[in-house]
């Protein structure tokens, strides 16, 4: 039998022992002391900041600022935990308006390196420099503002040190800390130097011109620019194009009052929004950056600063995921048409597809039927079914499309050609798609416009037409309820059968109808009448779950629309379907009428551009 150990006094640790704790959650890696001290000098009002490295910052991290710089009888109290002048009183905690305000970070690192803080104020002869180790204050050559030196990170803890990474990984994540900064202060210069070499520089620029700066040209031509406001929330950046997706979630930026945040509730409106864009495991790409009140926002739930806690987070979540689907819905088709007929010089690059402003009103999109425009012709002839057509039974046809089609598509006048079947000098410039020229292995439809050819999967294109219309139609009315013959009950978890108290009302409109049965289960009394094969309370938990996560329930809705996706796909034209010219245009009017036409319901692109330049490069034309 072990014998019970002796037991210990209760006292108060030292006070360098409680620093070294604090370090454990404050100091990761090199990167959390830049972030930090980046931090401190923007709230200090820095208009250029210089961070200098050494063995990826694990043997000296210096950063350089000009901002407003230490009184030199502060320069000790600044070294002192839960010591700051970004706040003092809890009304200032709860309505924080600076990157710092914990008062930690300074003691933090000090007590796990070899720290020194030089600086100068506005009305100071001179700098003054303070030891941390021996907070010896003495004179010092400097301008305004302030310099801290951090040596030997972890030396004094040797066991911490050991899991530091490479050298270059430890650099890497420097570089990103200050390229976030950067990110969310346009206004700011940056530069970052190691070993005595310039690794980065950012001026300070334009929005615009610092996301091209940071995150390169190709994010800013494969992105749409997004801009709108929702009461107290003011939402702007860039969400990037679906086709544009990668394997990882190294693109993703989010910052919440300019401080960059890892939150779930928002990451999990992005990617909402993207749900029925993107193919298999792929992930967006973003920056967006969220402006609130303060007071609507908690920062002060993580020790790095990292997470952050909405008061309204249903609001939050509604609103963000809105305004990327809103983004997203322009075809980048309608974003780039071309603006006259091409000549016969080989046409230069087009500009990159850009997206235009989301509509500033937060409404539904207006029904495809508002939207769809009659294409001019220059002899207009009216769409009339060709009759019966040569194809193999059972291959699928048009008569869902048909019968899907607006009035005003039904109706409109298909581009003239001669009788003699020759092809017109020029394509119109008013259709960003162009005009059908033929059909390539009863898959692909051929078109031109002015910037050269388009290739269309005409299965893809149709599937996603049809899909967006059911949509509008489910969406037009309340989800009906199918009543069960028995109801079904499952234990629930106290959580759960609170939120399906709160949540009853919103439940109902969703066709469920949920209620507690006693203190540990739940009854499921109707089902959502589209989905009658799915388990009830499985449903019922996960749409629960997303309540109680999110504020907001995307499960029915998901259901919904995979069981549509599945009705768009049957209904869709099939493969080996050989369509006439007149059925082709009217494909590429729909697509140019529909929204998120760019890639079909399973996030498979819908259509490809091969420019004039390209196809010269193809051909070694000019060479």
């Amino acid at each position: 039998m072990t014998a019970l150990p002796a037991r210990r006094p209760i006292r108060e640790l030292p006070d360098e022992l409680v620093s070294q704790i604090a370090a454990g959650e404050v100091v990761e890696r090199p990167a959390s002391v830049v972030r930090e001290l980046v931090d401190n000098a923007l709230d200090a009002g820095a208009r250029a900041v210089v961070v200098r490295l050494a063995a990826g910052g694990v043997r000296s991290i210096v950063v350089e600022d000009d901002g407003c710089g230490i009184p030199m009888e502060e320069l000790p109290l600044a070294l002192k935990r839960h010591a700051t002048s970004k706040i003092g009183s809890l009304g200032e905690l709860e309505s924080v308006r600076t990157m710092g305000f914990r008062g930690e970070a300074l003691a933090a690192i000090a007590s796990v390196s070899e720290m020194a803080i030089t600086s100068r104020g506005a009305d100071a002869a001179h700098g003054w420099r303070v030891d941390a180790r021996s907070g010896e204050l003495q004179p010092a050559a400097r301008a305004q503002g302030t310099t801290v030196e951090v040596h030997e990170l972890f030396f004094s803890t040797p066991a911490r040190r050991k899991f530091l990474k490479s050298e270059a990984t430890e650099l890497a994540h420097a570089l990103d800390a200050v390229r976030r900064h950067a990110l969310a202060r346009p206004d700011v210069g940056f530069a970052v130097w190691h070993e005595g070499r310039a690794v980065a520089q950012w001026r300070a620029a334009g929005a615009e011109q610092r996301l091209g700066d940071v995150l390169g040209r190709d994010f800013i031509a494969t992105s749409r620019p997004l801009e709108t406001a929702a009461g107290p929330l003011q939402l702007w950046g860039r969400a990037g194009q679906p086709e544009a997706a990668r394997s990882r979630t190294d693109l993703q930026y989010l910052f919440v009052n300019g401080r960059y945040v890892r939150d779930r509730l928002v990451s999990h409106a992005v990617r909402a929004a993207y749900e029925d864009q993107l193919h298999g495991s792929k992930q967006p790409a973003y920056a967006l950056f969220l402006q609130i009140e303060p007071e609507l926002v908690d920062v002060n739930v993580h020790p790095t600063k990292i997470e952050v806690r909405f008061r309204d987070g249903r609001a939050v979540h509604q609103a963000v995921q809105r305004a990327v689907v809103e983004t997203l819905a322009a075809t980048r088709a309608n974003a780039a048409a071309p603006v006259a007929p091409p000549v016969a010089v080989p046409a230069a690059e087009p500009a990159p597809a850009v997206a235009p402003p989301p509509r500033p009103s937060w409404q539904p999109p207006l029904p495809l039927v508002a939207r769809d425009v009659a294409p001019p012709s220059p002899a207009p002839t009216a769409w009339r079914d060709p009759g019966p057509r040569t194809t193999p039974a059972g291959s699928g046809g048009l008569q869902a499309w048909a019968a899907l089609r607006p009035p005003a598509a039904a109706e409109a006048p298909t581009v003239g050609r001669p009788a003699s079947g020759a092809l017109p000098e020029a394509a119109p410039a008013a259709h960003p798609l162009g005009e059908a020229i033929g059909q390539v292995g009863g898959v692909y439809v051929l078109a031109r416009n002015a910037h050269g050819l388009v290739v269309v999967d005409m299965h893809a294109a149709h599937e996603r037409i049809v899909y967006e219309r059911l949509k509008q139609a489910a969406a037009s009315a309340a989800l009906p309820a199918q009543p069960l013959l028995l109801p079904v009950s499952f234990a629930a978890t106290a959580a759960e059968v609170a939120t399906a108290e709160a949540e009853r009302e919103a439940l109902l409109a969703l066709g469920l109808d949920v209620a507690p049965l006693s203190a540990s289960t739940l009854v499921v009394r109707s089902r959502p009448a589209a989905l009658p094969d799915a388990d009830v309370a499985e449903l019922a938990r996960s749409v629960l779950a997303e309540f109680e996560q999110t504020g907001a329930s995307r499960s029915v809705e998901r259901s919904r629309d995979e069981l549509l996706a599945t009705m768009a796909c049957h209904g869709a034209v099939r493969a080996n379907r050989r369509l006439t010219l007149p059925e082709m245009d009217a494909l590429l009017r729909q697509m140019e009428a529909t929204e998120r036409a760019d890639t079909c319901n399973h996030g498979r692109p819908t259509w490809r551009q091969l420019t004039m330049k390209e196809l010269d490069t193809l051909f070694l034309r000019g060479r």
